[in-house]
This record gives structure tokens, C-alpha cells and sequence, in this order.
């Protein structure tokens, strides 16, 4: 009987957690917990003996671990991502911030909807798909982040690293350092290179590798 227990627990719970994955909007999440899904699946569908699900189910893992491990490629490749200066009247701009105002005011609560005189705003692409808003305000030679937006589809992801990375991007604006705002929700900067000063992150951006972006540029 506990046998039949634990088994029946292990097909309802595999069941609920394929379903629970279809409901995710971030895609490596979905993409995760889909194969855990299927994995629970394979073993009980082995232990029954049903072979037909077992070899459905392998075919989706595969898929899903292949999917997974280009998608963890891809989240720190500056090929993936593009970085797009926009105006701060430009309409795609406004469209975003719109779209996703409910969303940001959550996560960024300081940010006001809209970027303000004198602030910067970058749009971060995947092909053709908006994965992310950049708006940074100036003062002296530090940039200030006052938004720093990842949709839902690529929150498991840093998008807005790639601002950062760019360093000629900042450097050529005159910028050596980046500091973030206090108020952003669950920050990701100290996982790529933002040092924590007081309720704060910092960057310290590299001027030399900034001028050898540029020279290649220019090339």
C-alpha cells in the first residue's frame, strides 16, 4: 500500500508540476521546471511500464535541456542582446514604459514612468523582441540608474548587464563609474562586478578596454 502511495504521488506530482510550468512566463523557469517535470514522469511511467509515455517524455526533456543549456549560453553574450540609445520622447520608448508601468513601479518604485531632462535612456533587443529599459541620469563623471527594467520572458536573466559592459557605451559620455539606486527590489549587480557600497552598488568602469572597443570601432 505505501508503495501504491508513494507511486501515485509521484504521477499527480509530476502531472501538477507539467501543468505549473505551463503557467510560467519566464522562459528558462518554464523551461526548467518542465524538465523536472518530465523527468518525474519518465519514472513513473517506467514503473508502469507504459512505454509510449516514457519515450514521449524523454523526447521533451531532451528538447528541454537542449533549450536550457543554449538559453544559459546566450545569458551572458553580448551576441544575444543589442543595446539601443533612444530619445526620451521617442513613442517605442513610451510604448514600453506603458505596456509595463504596473510591473516596474513593483520592482522600481522610485522610477517616476517616465525619464526626466537631462537622463539617458537605452533600449536593450533580442532580434526584433524588447527584452529590457536602461534610463541613467549623469552627475559628474558617475552614472546613476534610475530604471534598469527586465520584462517577465527574460527575468531569470540580466539584460541590463550588457549596458554595463559596454563600457565605451558609458566611458564615451564621460562616465567612470556606475552607481545604482537604493530602491531597486532584489538587485543583481553583485553578480557582475558592481562592488556593494552602503545601500548601494558600484562599477567602476574599465577606461582602457573602452578605448580599445573604440579603436575597433573605428577600424
Amino acid at each position: 500500500m505505501l508503495a501504491d502511495y508513494w507511486l501515485d504521488a509521484l504521477g499527480w506530482g509530476g502531472s501538477a508540476l507539467l501543468v505549473f510550468s505551463l503557467l510560467q512566463q519566464r522562459v528558462l523557469r518554464f523551461r526548467t521546471l518542465n524538465l523536472v517535470a518530465g523527468l518525474l514522469l519518465i519514472v513513473f511511467n517506467a514503473i508502469l511500464g507504459v512505454w509510449p509515455m516514457v519515450a514521449l517524455n524523454a523526447v521533451t526533456s531532451t528538447i528541454n535541456v537542449l533549450f536550457i543549456l543554449r538559453l544559459r549560453r546566450q545569458r551572458h553574450d553580448a551576441a544575444t542582446f543589442e543595446v539601443i540609445e533612444v530619445g526620451l520622447d521617442d513613442q517605442y520608448l513610451r510604448h514600453v514604459l506603458d505596456t509595463h508601468g504596473e510591473d516596474m513601479r513593483k520592482h522600481q518604485p522610485a522610477f517616476p514612468g517616465r525619464p526626466g531632462p537631462g537622463q539617458e535612456a537605452f533600449v536593450v533587443v533580442k532580434g526584433d523582441e524588447t527584452v529590457g529599459v536602461v534610463v541613467i541620469e549623469g552627475e559628474g563623471d558617475t552614472a546613476h540608474i534610475c530604471l534598469d527594467y527586465v520584462t517577465p520572458k527574460y527575468r531569470d536573466f540580466t539584460p541590463g548587464e550588457f549596458v554595463w559592459r559596454r563600457s565605451d557605451l558609458l566611458c564615451g559620455r564621460g562616465y567612470k563609474r556606475v552607481m545604482t539606486s537604493p530602491t531597486i527590489v532584489a538587485p543583481y549587480y553583485d553578480r557582475i562586478g558592481f562592488r556593494p557600497s552602503g545601500e548601494v552598488f558600484v562599477l567602476e568602469l574599465d577606461q582602457d578596454e573602452a578605448a580599445a572597443t573604440q579603436r575597433s570601432r573605428a577600424v
